[in-house]
């Protein structure tokens, strides 16, 4: 007997009793019941090591336990998020293939490249939505400033002298960093790498002079002292940073970058699977173990509907639309 039979044999054992539209309907029932019957892929659009890669690490880990179901991590940077990307938009949409998409990948860079290989509105389905959060502007320990202020005033000090580092093109940290360039009237230069964990590596050597960069990946170098933390990018200060200031309030007044990242399949994906799925996250970002690895790095824990995602996402595009166009971010 093939799978198909074996998974749908309570359905052709009722079939003398049903009539064929409540057939329909107890079939599709009872195979989405069953989801997931196999493991399920979970593609990051980052290198290892990059905020939305140490995300979904934590995800699946607890996700796979609530699903009771092998899930596994497939990492694929470059291209602007659109390797990646592009692989979830063109699989199956049954709910084997999923993506975690940071905000520089679902709304920042769509509003940088003037060709993508999928349209970010229209072959995704939003899923749910895991974290808000900040960006860490910090500095190499061998720099001469301690605050957001003596940064400014030593970037003046000396032009396209600084070096600004980035996880990639089209990242929330390369944005984030020309909006701070605009805003502060310094001209310093960016540096973009293939993922966080590398930038942060040569900016704790001094290889690079500064970084915007997630919490969720700097936060134990900056604790440890390994690099100097001067402010976060958000309209609030970091539940677990509450002596770091504001961009804005330490000397950049109107700056804000917050960053976000959710999970999203292939559009097409049955509303069933996106409820299950949507659920089972939901559960998982509730957990006492969730709330305390995020809240340790101060990521803020989000949640809600895939209907509230998708909405979200309208609003989040048009809001970086508006602030790439203002800081004149280009791909280098």
């Amino acid at each position: 007997m093939n799978s198909f039979l074996k998974n749908n044999l309570p359905c052709f054992k009722v079939l003398h009793f049903l009539g064929p539209v409540l057939l329909g309907l107890f079939c599709t029932a009872t195979v989405m019941a069953q989801f997931p019957q196999k493991p399920i892929r979970v593609i990051v659009p980052q290198a290892s090591g990059s905020a939305s890669d140490v995300t979904a690490r934590m995800l699946v880990h607890e996700l796979s336990l609530s699903l009771n179901q092998s899930i596994f991590i497939d990492n694929k940077p470059g291209g602007g998020f659109t390797i990646g990307l592009d692989l979830l938009a063109k699989a199956a949409p049954d709910g084997y293939t999923l993506g975690v998409g940071p905000v520089g990948a679902m709304v920042i860079s769509p509003n940088m490249m003037s060709k993508m290989p999928y349209d970010i509105e229209r072959d995704f389905q939003p899923i749910a939505l895991i974290t808000r959060g900040h960006l860490l502007l910090a500095v190499s320990p061998q720099l001469p400033v301690n605050s957001v202020a003596e940064l400014i005033a030593y970037a003046k000090k000396y032009p396209n002298k600084l070096s600004n580092a980035s996880s990639s093109n089209g990242s929330p940290g390369h944005v984030g960093g020309e909006l701070f360039k605009l805003m502060s009237g310094t001209q310093i230069t960016h540096i973009p790498y293939k993922g966080g964990a590398m930038a942060i590596n040569d900016l704790m050597s001094g290889q690079v002079d500064m970084i915007f960069e997630s919490l969720n990946s700097i936060s134990v170098q900056a604790k440890a002292g390994k690099v100097k933390a001067l402010g976060v990018s958000g309209a609030h200060r970091s539940p677990a940073f509450p002596n770091i200031p504001t961009i804005a309030e330490a000397g950049v007044p109107g700056y804000e970058a917050p960053t976000w990242i959710g999970v999203f399949g292939p559009a097409g994906t049955p509303k069933n699977i996106v409820d299950k799925l949507n659920q089972s996250i939901n559960q998982v970002i509730a957990s006492t173990a969730f709330k305390e690895r995020f809240g340790a790095i101060g990521d803020e824990l989000a949640g809600g509907s895939a209907e509230e995602l998708g909405e979200f996402m309208k609003q989040e595009l048009q809001k970086w639309k508006e602030v790439v166009k203002k800081s004149g971010a280009k791909f280098d």
